[in-house]
């Protein structure tokens, strides 16, 4: 976005944006316009206090370790909020970050990433962002199929298989679902979009030879990251870590 662009301008893009999304989530009857609206304002206030913050804490390892620590506490609580599984929203938080820590220090050993805020901020933003989205997404999954699918799950209770068995073999297909945004991306890339850490590079006038490097890394750890997601999610579920909560029980 050129830098050349007034206030004015940005405003009013992104009023029709929000406004044009919150008419045709109502129109279209999926929704109440107001999560539209609440999602756009909660963007402008947390971007603004980010903006604010960010020159100190990519100044100091300390504040950018305690900075990824934070999103994965949002991140957490964003996904529990959303499967409403209560207070077993801990055990989510483990799904989320499982495959992040690995991911970031291999990416540290290899010197692919230098030990800098500036460097470990975007790439564990979206990382730990990857993972809360096929975290949340293979929760809602697993759950429902579980509710949809009971007889099934008493049926096979009855024939002998032991409750973790009973639920991984309904719930790993359906589970495996979450997992198809991650790789629609990686087989599309190039050919149906363009990835913004692709674009970001380009437009800081980096090699483009280097911002698909860059992207093909970012895009393989979302494999990798959200795959660890979906299989610890599974597990979580058959061991009865994770279940939603009854709202009539609260």
């Amino acid at each position: 976005m050129s830098g050349s662009v007034g206030w004015l301008p940005l405003v009013v893009v992104c009023v029709v944006f929000t406004a044009a999304a919150a008419f045709v989530v109502w129109a279209g009857r999926l929704m109440p316009p107001w999560p539209v609206v609440f999602a756009a304002l909660r963007a402008v206030l947390q971007l603004a206090v980010v903006s604010a913050v960010i020159t100190a804490v990519l100044a100091s390892l300390g504040l950018t370790g305690a900075f990824l620590l934070l999103m994965a506490v949002v991140a957490t609580a964003t996904s529990a909020a959303r499967t409403r599984v209560g207070w077993r929203g801990a055990w989510v938080g483990l799904a989320i970050v499982a495959g992040v820590i690995p991911a970031l220090a291999l990416l540290l050993g290899t010197g692919l990433l230098p030990v800098t805020g500036i460097a470990l901020v975007p790439m564990g933003g979206i990382l730990i962002g990857g993972g809360m989205t096929a975290t949340t997404l293979s929760v809602r999954r697993v759950l429902d199929t579980l509710k949809q699918r009971h007889g099934e799950y008493e049926a096979a209770l009855a024939l002998g298989f032991t409750e973790p068995v009973a639920i991984r073999e309904l719930v790993r297909k359906p589970a495996a679902d979450a997992l198809l945004p991650a790789l629609d991306q990686t087989r599309t890339v190039g050919l149906v979009t363009l990835p913004g850490a692709f674009v970001g590079m380009l437009l800081g006038g980096s090699p483009v030879w280097l911002a698909g490097a860059l992207q093909l890394v970012v895009l393989l750890g979302l494999l990798a990251v959200e795959a660890l997601a979906i299989v610890i999610v599974v597990e979580l579920v058959a061991l009865g870590r994770v279940r939603r909560v009854d709202p009539e029980r609260r």
